[in-house]
C-alpha cells in the first residue's frame, strides 16, 4: 500500500499518514482504495480496502460521516459521528477524516497528549472548522503543530466571486490567498487559507507543515472529485500510540 508520511517534528508516540488511491480492490471509477461508503463503490470493495487500512493502525479508525461543517468530537466517545473533525486522548484510537479535493488536516501538541483530524473543505474552511479543532483540543494553541495534506492546488481549484467575499469578509488578509482567473472567477489557494487560518487561531507559521501536493493534477496517486466526479476517497489518518 502507498502512503504518505506526514513529515513534521512530533512527538514520538504520534503515528500519522495519508493513503493515496494504490492497493486496494475496487475497480473504476473508484480504482483501487477508496475509502468511502457513500460514493457509490461496491460495499464489499469498500470493507475490503477499509479493513487492508486498519491492519496498519493500532485500533479501528472513527469514520465520521461529513457534511462541510464545523462540528468536532471525541473519536473515543463521539456522540454523533456527522462531524468534520474529531480529536482525542486516548492511546490507540484513530481518528481519519476523508477527502477527494478538500483539505485533510492533522494536528497534535508538542506534548503527544492530544490529536486531531480535520476536513477542510472551503465551506468548513470558511466557517472555521480549523478554529473548532483548535479549541477542542484543549491545550494552548502555541503549543499545536499542524499538517496540511494533498489537496486541490491554487493553479487548479477554481471558484466564484462569493467564494472570494466570503473569505475577504471575514479577513481582508485572504485577498492574497486569490488569484484572477477567467472573468470574474477566482483561483484559491486552500494552503494559504488554511496557514491563515491556523495562524489567526494561534498556531506559529512555523509549526505548519506540509507539502502542498495538488490532488488534481496528479490522477496516478490521488482521487479527486473535481477532475473526476464519480470517484473514491483517500484517508488521512492520526492517533496517539501508548507512553513507554
Amino acid at each position: 500500500m502507498n502512503t504518505i508520511v506526514p513529515r513534521w517534528p512530533t512527538p514520538p508516540r504520534v503515528g500519522a499518514f495519508f493513503t493515496t488511491r494504490a492497493g486496494g480492490v475496487s475497480t473504476a471509477p473508484y480504482a483501487t482504495l477508496n475509502l468511502g461508503d457513500h460514493v457509490g463503490d461496491a460495499p464489499g470493495a469498500v470493507a475490503q480496502n477499509r479493513s487492508r487500512v486498519a491492519a496498519m493502525l493500532p485500533g479501528e479508525p472513527v469514520w465520521l460521516t461529513q457534511v462541510h461543517g464545523t462540528r468536532v468530537v471525541d473519536a473515543a466517545a463521539p456522540v454523533s459521528r456527522e462531524a468534520d473533525a474529531s480529536y482525542t486522548r486516548t492511546p490507540g484510537v484513530v481518528c481519519v477524516v476523508m477527502v477527494a479535493d478538500c483539505l485533510p488536516v492533522l494536528l497534535c501538541d508538542r506534548g503527544g497528549s492530544v490529536v486531531a483530524a480535520a476536513h477542510a473543505g472551503w465551506r468548513g474552511l470558511v466557517d472555521g472548522v480549523l478554529e473548532a479543532t483548535v479549541r477542542t483540543m484543549g491545550v494552548p494553541a502555541g503549543d499545536l503543530m499542524a499538517w496540511l495534506g494533498p489537496a486541490i492546488g491554487p493553479q487548479v481549484f477554481e471558484v466564484g466571486p462569493e467564494v472570494c467575499e466570503r473569505f475577504v469578509s471575514d479577513d481582508i488578509a485572504a485577498v492574497s490567498c486569490f488569484a484572477a482567473g477567467e472573468g470574474d472567477r477566482q483561483f484559491a489557494d486552500i494552503f494559504a487559507l488554511a496557514r491563515l487560518r491556523l495562524r489567526r487561531a494561534g498556531l506559529p507559521e512555523a509549526a505548519i507543515h506540509g507539502e502542498a501536493l495538488c490532488t488534481a493534477s496528479d490522477p496516478a496517486r490521488f482521487f479527486s472529485y473535481r477532475r473526476e466526479g464519480a470517484t473514491g476517497r483517500m484517508g488521512a489518518f492520526i492517533w496517539l500510540n501508548p507512553r513507554d
